[in-house]
Parts: structure tokens; C-alpha cells; sequence
């Protein structure tokens, strides 16, 4: 009885090509087994089974991109960035997404989770492999301007709006300056550069008022516009923070 093999290896037995080639053909979503897509090299297959190149294969590097997370309410499972991470798998994946770009497996491994989010918010969460933009978001010299759509209870302090357009103290420290207006008698819409975590919330009590949730719905020109909550799309190419 002949023992399981590498699906690399019995691919690029198969075609003659190198076992390079053949990975790259699995990792781009060319090659089916018994007629299901299968994007793992290292997949052990029988003997028996059937291996097939899709036709218009190409043996290509996969490029690196980014992901568009809208984080639901209620389903952040903790603060590290593995219990967001959970949250992009390909049922996920949004079926309006505008990019056109076909989902590979290899897309959601190895991302990093950029401007984080406070465990008890939701909205727009940036997942990159991407090199330029993880650059991008994590220099200390770019410091992009993020909104927030904010639900409160509670009686504001008079012209407390204003006080926080010119920086305000509390708890013995001073917040950044921030760009708030009501959208409603119970809702604000915060607008600020890179809050440090728990910055948001401290602006709203700074005031007299109690945060009932808030939702981040823009990072510098990217807003999250009607991305679906619980879904993620990629990044388009020509989108920029």
C-alpha cells in the first residue's frame, strides 16, 4: 500500500514542474481534489484521489492585502487581537464586497491588527499584511483622525462641547482635543487623532456623561460606510487612509 503524500509533491510530480510551482498553484485557489478547491501544499492525499489544475492557472506569488473588519457589538471575545482575529474566516467575507478580488485562505493568515479597538466598541477594524499600510498605520508620525458615533445618557456640562474642542482635564490628565456634535439627544459623533485607549470614553465623562457604546465608522478618508456588521471586505485598490 503506498502511503499519503504532500499535495505539493504530487502535483508537481503530476505536471513535471517544480515543487515551488506547485505550491504556488495550491496557495492561488488552481487546484481542486475530487473536485474541491484545496489552497494547503502540505494537504496529505491518497493515491486514489483525484488531482486537477484549474484551467488559466498561473503559478504567481499571491499578493499581500488588506481587510475591512465591521467588529459587531457584543462579540469581542477579549483585547488581544486573536478574539477579532476569529472573526474573518470566509463566511464572513462580505458578498457585496467591491474589490472583485477572489478570497484565498492564504489572505486571512499572518495579518496584523492595526489601531486596535477597546474591547467594548465596535466598527471598523483594519487587518493588514500589507507592508506599506501596516507601515502607514503604525508610525508614530502619521496620527489620523478617527470618528466615533458615541450613544450617552446623562446631563452634559454647560458648554461642555466647546471645552473639549480646546483640550480638557481628567483624572488628572489632559485629553486630546476632539470635534463633538449630537446627532441625536442621546448619540455624539467624536472626532479625533488616535485616541490611546480608553480616551473616547474619558472625553464623554469629562462632561457629565455616561457611555452607553460607541462605534469607530472612520479611520482618516476610509469609512466603513455600509459594510455589513459581523463582515469583513478588502481593501480596494485604490483606497487609501
Amino acid at each position: 500500500m503506498t502511503d499519503p503524500v504532500r499535495l505539493s509533491k504530487r502535483l508537481a510530480e503530476q505536471l513535471g514542474c517544480s515543487r515551488r510551482e506547485a505550491e504556488l498553484y495550491i496557495e492561488g485557489g488552481w487546484v481542486n481534489v475530487d473536485g474541491q478547491v484545496v489552497e494547503a501544499p502540505f494537504r496529505k492525499v491518497e493515491p486514489g484521489q483525484r488531482i486537477e489544475l484549474r484551467a488559466g492557472a498561473t503559478a504567481t506569488e499571491i499578493a499581500p492585502v488588506t481587510l475591512l473588519l465591521h467588529r459587531p457589538a457584543g462579540q469581542a471575545a477579549g483585547t488581544d487581537a486573536e478574539s477579532t482575529l476569529r472573526m474573518l474566516t470566509a463566511a464572513t467575507h462580505c458578498s457585496e464586497d467591491p474589490s472583485r478580488i477572489e478570497p484565498l485562505q492564504r489572505h486571512l493568515l499572518r495579518q496584523n491588527e492595526l489601531l486596535p479597538l477597546e474591547a467594548d466598541s465596535s466598527g471598523l477594524v483594519v487587518f493588514s499584511q500589507q507592508r506599506e499600510v501596516i507601515r502607514t498605520l503604525s508610525g508614530s508620525r502619521n496620527k489620523f483622525e478617527q470618528e466615533y458615533i458615541v450613544d450617552v445618557s446623562g446631563e452634559p456640562e454647560a458648554n461642555g462641547l466647546a471645552l473639549l474642542a480646546k483640550g480638557i482635564g481628567h483624572r488628572g490628565r489632559i485629553l486630546p482635543k476632539a470635534k463633538v456634535s449630537w446627532q441625536s439627544e442621546t448619540r455624539l459623533r467624536v472626532v479625533l487623532k488616535e485616541p490611546a485607549p480608553g480616551e473616547v470614553r474619558m472625553l464623554c465623562e469629562a462632561i457629565g456623561l455616561r457611555v452607553l457604546a460607541s462605534k469607530r465608522i472612520r479611520i482618516g478618508r476610509l469609512s466603513m460606510a455600509k459594510l455589513p456588521a459581523g463582515q469583513w471586505r478588502y481593501l480596494g485598490e485604490h483606497e487609501r487612509f
